[in-house]
């Protein structure tokens, strides 16, 4: 037994120096590459016909779907993140199983000690975030006329539907989500900075008192998150105590900022009305999105056969969770919600 694992132990030591022989690494990566490139045809090739392909075995999930191709995947990450505006400001990171994220408690940071006295220990409270993984998937219904017409870039449509779809419910749950099969909100984990200081409705004061709300170790990276009718109220003041509070970049693309702080509009968040939040103010890295391995789609023909059509399920599995509730600031507008008949 023991001649065995040193032989094993040997190969593996051989392994490793070859692989930094720059002629191993190149045949290594064209292999790679090869390999990928005949998955993603065979990949394809089923979406469009049905007929299953030898190279796809391993990218099975079991169920009838498969493992998009690695390239698919990364454009499907990047479309997700122009429809979902959390994972533009947030910590993005891929999980293979459940993720327990060590938090640690406040605790006094320092203490005069007396000469020939005896040293107090502050120890702090460790306690873990948990980031699970929820199942979100989105049917998408194509037409044997579409699948048969060569003109059609089937890829980008995929893509298209499920970036829409699937952005915008990731969007929903990762502000106001009950944590029921989704993921629990931003609502149920930041803290409550300010409450505004005009029953239903907002003001510069209340952006102010929601900035200072927000200790200063988390200003630095802090970004605005709110909704279009917070963003449209607040846009039509211009000035605060004389001074103008907002700033266009000049390069494309960059948010517009709030003495200073750019701006991030979220579709989930609340409108403007008592009992809402509409913004919130902080430091979002602090804010872990995980994605657990790669979506998955599956070609159904069965179900839609009499109408002529194919449906993809495409689905993915992910969850996220604010590890700081103290990095990220609510505002809620004061008042008495309306009752609704």
């Amino acid at each position: 037994m023991s001649n065995v694992r040193n032989a094993d132990e040997l190969m593996a030591r051989l392994d490793a120096i070859a692989d930094t022989i720059p002629e191993i690494q190149r045949d290594k990566a064209e292999a790679a590459a090869r390999k990928a490139a005949a998955y993603n045809a065979a990949f394809w090739d089923t979406m469009h016909t049905g007929m299953p392909h030898n190279a796809l075995k391993e990218g099975s999930d079991g169920s009838g779907g498969y493992l998009v191709p690695d390239t698919y995947h990364d454009r499907m990450v990047k479309a997700l993140a122009k429809k979902n505006v959390l994972r533009q400001i947030s910590h993005v990171i891929p999980t293979s199983h459940r993720m327990h994220i060590p938090v640690a408690g406040d605790v006094d940071c320092a203490d005069w000690i007396p000469e020939n006295t005896v040293m107090k220990f502050m120890d702090a409270e460790f306690g873990e975030v948990i980031l699970d993984a929820y199942k979100l998937g989105t049917t998408i219904r194509a037409s044997d006329e579409m699948l048969e017409d060569n003109g059609i870039d089937l890829e980008k449509y995929i893509l298209d539907m499920f970036s829409e779809r699937i952005g915008d419910a990731e969007e929903k749950a990762f502000i106001r989500g009950d944590g029921n099969g989704k993921p629990m909100g931003l609502i149920h984990q930041a803290e409550l900075g300010v409450m505004s200081e005009l029953d239903g409705n907002i003001t510069m004061d209340d952006m102010v008192n929601l900035e200072y709300a927000l200790s200063s170790e988390y200003r630095d990276n802090a970004v605005w998150l709110m909704s279009e009718d917070a963003y449209n109220r607040l846009r039509r003041i211009p000035h605060y105590l004389g001074h103008g509070v907002w700033r266009n970049d000049l390069k494309e693309g960059d948010p517009v900022r709030l003495f200073g702080y750019p701006i991030y509009i979220c579709h989930a968040m609340d409108d403007v009305a008592p009992g809402n939040i509409p913004v919130m103010f902080g430091d979002f890295s602090n804010y872990w999105i995980g994605d657990r391995g790669k979506r998955t789609i599956k070609r159904l023909v069965e179900r839609y056969a009499d109408r002529g059509q194919v449906a993809f399920i495409t689905t993915e599995r992910v969850d996220a969770k604010l590890t700081l509730p103290k990095a990220v600031k609510m505002l809620k507008i004061s008042g008495t919600p309306v009752a609704e008949e």
